[in-house]
């Protein structure tokens, strides 16, 4: 059995890291940025901390900023027209998921143009060639879409979003500032924490888990589990905290997968529009009591990374139950929603999500095998 290990060339983290940008690009000599962001992250005045810098260095670039929640192949061909009128050389890519992950997409189509359609991207695409050089500036402390090789994009067409997984896609440069997490509200951190949550979870048990993935999975459920709850407060070490775990917890999933819990939340966002950490956040609990004998002693581990005493001493039925209750907990200390029907999810669109969540890639890697009318049965159960 062989592994792989897939992460950023040069990363850098802490209060003002963003400083290191100017650096970055002259000593890698490109000349003109296509700065990839959304209109509300422009308004407030979040990417601007960037983009100032660039002026004062008389960096040249140009901005698109038509990202949306949830981008869409549109959004996706717009960016890559976009680039190519620019005369742009690379990539900054600032925000969450969404920015992060339109600025992948277009980087590797520019560099690897017969994928110029977007849906033949889907899954392992035989790409040849990495993508455009990219600076990732997250603004969230959760996809971890900067160290990542996925991407997930909209088709609106067809009403689902898919999954990319290119190693070609990874970002060249990381810059992991909390300054730049600071202006989320409450509910953002809450919900984007939660999804950095499940990420180290579901990495934690997925099919593809080995001992080096589990070390960063197990030490970013426990940065994720005392630190979150304080981001949310807004108190600073907090927010510093989850910018680094959310981080660690993508150094493992973008290398061995994920599970159910994406699998079932991303019909969300194509049908609903849902963002995607809600989604992850209101699913993680129930999908982890679902998966929970088929976890073995994991869960013991969980518990214990999130400060649940006595969990060598406890039987193991004891704490697979206290590592569900522990998320819980968490959901609810941080104000996530705990139903389906809370988050404008529709009864009757069951069946197409649970069709839609049976043939997501992510759910191949959960640790037990699924059907179709299970996955009916669990959003029914959460609904």
């Amino acid at each position: 059995m062989t592994y792989r290990m897939i992460l950023n060339e040069t990363s850098y983290f802490g209060a003002g890291s963003i400083s290191h940008i100017v650096d970055e690009v002259k000593k890698r000599g490109f000349k003109k940025a296509l700065v990839v962001t959304d209109k509300d992250l422009i308004k407030f005045n979040v990417s601007t901390k960037v983009t100032n810098l660039l002026d004062q260095t008389n960096l040249s670039y140009q901005i698109f900023d038509d990202v949306m929640p949830n981008p869409t192949i549109a959004v996706v061909q717009k960016g890559v027209q976009t680039f190519k009128d620019s005369g742009a050389d690379y990539l900054i890519a600032i925000g969450g998921g969404s920015p992060q992950d339109t600025a992948k997409a277009i980087g590797i189509i520019i560099n690897n143009p017969q994928f110029a359609d977007v849906r033949s991207l889907e899954g392992v695409a035989p790409t040849t060639k990495a993508a455009v050089p990219t600076i990732a500036i997250p603004t969230t402390a959760g996809t971890a879409a900067e160290v990542t090789i996925n991407y997930v994009i909209t088709d609106e067409e067809k009403k689902r979003k898919f999954v990319c997984v290119d190693p070609h896609d990874i970002p060249t440069v990381a810059i992991i500032d909390s300054d730049m997490m600071a202006s989320m509200p409450a509910n953002l951190k809450a919900a984007t924490g939660v999804d950095a949550l499940t990420h180290a979870i579901e990495g934690y048990i997925t099919k593809g888990a080995w001992e080096l993935s589990d070390m960063f999975h197990l030490k970013a459920i426990e940065v994720i589990a005392r630190s979150l709850r304080d981001s949310v407060k807004g108190i600073k070490k907090g927010g510093e905290d989850m910018a680094l775990g959310q981080y660690i917890a993508g150094m493992g999933f973008s290398n061995v997968g994920l599970g159910l819990v994406h699998g079932m939340a991303h019909p969300l966002g194509a049908f609903y529009g849902t963002p995607h950490g809600v989604a992850n956040a209101v699913l993680l609990p129930h999908v982890m009591a679902y998966n929970a004998e088929f976890t073995g002693d994991k869960y013991r581990d969980i518990a214990k990374a999130m400060g649940i005493k006595d969990t060598e001493s406890m039987p193991i039925d004891i704490a697979r139950q206290a590592a569900i209750n522990a998320v819980k907990q968490l959901n609810q200390d941080v104000g996530i929603p705990a139903t389906l029907k809370e988050i404008g999810v529709k009864q009757h669109d069951i069946i197409a999500l649970a069709q839609a969540a049976f043939d997501d890639v992510c759910t191949g890697g959960n640790p037990r095998d699924t059907s179709i009318k299970e996955i009916e049965t669990l959003y029914n159960a959460v609904y």
